[in-house]
């Protein structure tokens, strides 16, 4: 067992680390439902209880799972096993298949979507997208059954590659050129639409705060949901990424930074689309739609909308990619770790599942009943029995001890105390918020 976890891959730096995070945060969340979320509710108004949810969650979410991870030096089935073994229990073993699932879950359907985003990436520079009469139609091509098949393999094969290389060397090194490369390109498209007309409506949209809206239970329950999600955590990506984490890097600082620049993604969305929209009098809409049919729409009509549609599908397939090879790689761990099998052999298998599982959820309308379980029933559980492995059943000796390796101060108790009660109840609550509206994230 020494010598296995001796020759464990690990970042190569705490900047590679905290790039990868970023990019197992920012996805479709920060890009599609973000924006709506924030004209649903109030416009800027949304940003007030997003911000503190995000602060609370990053500060015990973030670190906890990847302090949980660095400390068992494995993924969420043997860190469960591990920590139910200090109270002499092997019931961890059982329970720590929950967080894998559901990370297997959403890695399917992700999948199918990144899929999509590669055929309309693909679209962009031959013009095939922009040529299309209808971009309903041309979606709605796509998101049939077994309509998008070399498109959904064509993305787990990117996934293979990068990962089979290994951690520091092939997510590591993919991150640290994906990310940036994201906001980069965002911040050219914020600026090209800055100087669209009607632009402005948009930015008044945006950033007009309704006070009123603030009394209003939804707006708490739904920054909540929007946050948490967006945040990735599930007790399972953020665990892994932390189990290759060095004992001398400060994970509070990672954790810092990845909420940071996770916000910073979802606002940097919202000033390409919604001033976009409004430019061109269309409706923000949230999910596929606002991707596939809205925005071509607008690149359509834009000047050199061809440029512009095929920055912003290359950045959203950077965002779409790191998020997924966080998703494969906790089930891709624990096939190595429980069943002894090669880096490529685990992703071989765990890829074939994902792509069988995925011919039969191509389709659009089964796709979002897909999604939808996994992320209202399995992915918050197995968040929350991360959140109870760590702060309950290890102990708050072990909390202060872990947490505060890589810092030059020790964490203080509070920090235990919040995440026992303010972090579980929170992420109980979303739980419960989540079959009660039916998904808030």
């Amino acid at each position: 067992m020494a010598n296995r976890i001796s020759k464990r891959d690990q970042f190569s730096s705490q900047w590679g680390f905290i790039l990868s995070c970023i990019g197992s945060a920012v996805g479709m969340g920060n890009i599609w439902l973000f924006p709506f979320r924030a004209g649903q509710f109030g416009g800027a108004a949304f940003l007030i209880p997003y911000i503190i949810f995000v602060a609370i969650i990053g500060y015990t979410g973030i670190v906890e799972e990847m302090c949980f991870g660095r400390a068992m030096k494995t993924g969420p089935q043997g860190a469960f096993l591990k920590a139910t073994r200090r109270r002499g229990s092997n019931a961890g073993e059982y329970i720590g298949w929950i967080p894998v699932i559901g990370s297997l879950g959403i890695a399917i359907g992700y999948t199918v979507v990144v899929g999509w985003i590669t055929r309309f990436m693909v679209g962009a520079f031959t013009g095939s997208m922009l040529a299309a009469e209808n971009s309903g139609a041309y979606f709605g091509s796509l998101a049939g059954s077994f309509s998008s098949i070399p498109w959904h393999f064509t993305a787990g094969a990117v996934c293979f590659v990068i990962m089979a290389a290994g951690v520091s060397s092939g997510i590591e090194k993919v991150n640290r050129f994906m990310m940036p490369a994201f906001f980069c390109l965002f911040v050219v498209l914020a600026l090209w639409v800055a100087r669209l007309p009607q632009a402005g409506q948009g930015y008044r949209f945006l950033f007009h705060i309704d006070w009123r809206a603030l009394t209003s239970i939804k707006i708490w329950v739904y920054a909540l949901g929007q946050a948490f999600f967006s945040l990735s955590l599930a007790g399972s990506g953020t665990v892994v990424y932390g189990s290759y984490l060095k004992d001398d890097e400060n994970a509070p600082a990672s954790a810092q930074f990845t909420a940071l620049f996770d916000t910073l993604a979802a606002l940097l969305a919202a000033l390409v689309i919604i001033p976009a929209v409004f430019a061109y009098g269309l409706e923000p809409s949230a999910g596929p739609p606002l991707m596939f049919i809205t925005m071509p729409m607008i690149f359509k009509e834009m000047p050199l909308g061809f440029l512009f549609a095929t920055i912003f599908f290359v950045a959203v397939f950077f965002a779409g990619i790191t998020s997924l090879i966080n998703l494969y790689e906790t089930p891709v761990e624990m096939v190595q770790q429980k069943f002894k099998l090669s880096r490529k052999a685990s992703l071989a298998l765990v890829l074939g599942i994902g792509g069988a599982v995925g011919l039969i959820v191509e389709d659009g309308a089964i796709l979002g009943r897909w999604m939808d379980i996994i992320s209202i029933y399995i992915i918050p559980m197995g968040a929350l029995l991360a959140g109870i492995m760590f702060f309950w059943v290890c102990g708050t000796d072990f909390v202060l001890d872990e947490v505060s390796k890589g810092r030059n101060k020790r964490m203080g108790a509070f920090y235990a105390v919040q995440g026992k009660y303010l972090y579980c109840g929170l992420t109980l609550a979303v739980y419960i918020l989540g079959i009660f509206y039916g998904g808030i994230g």
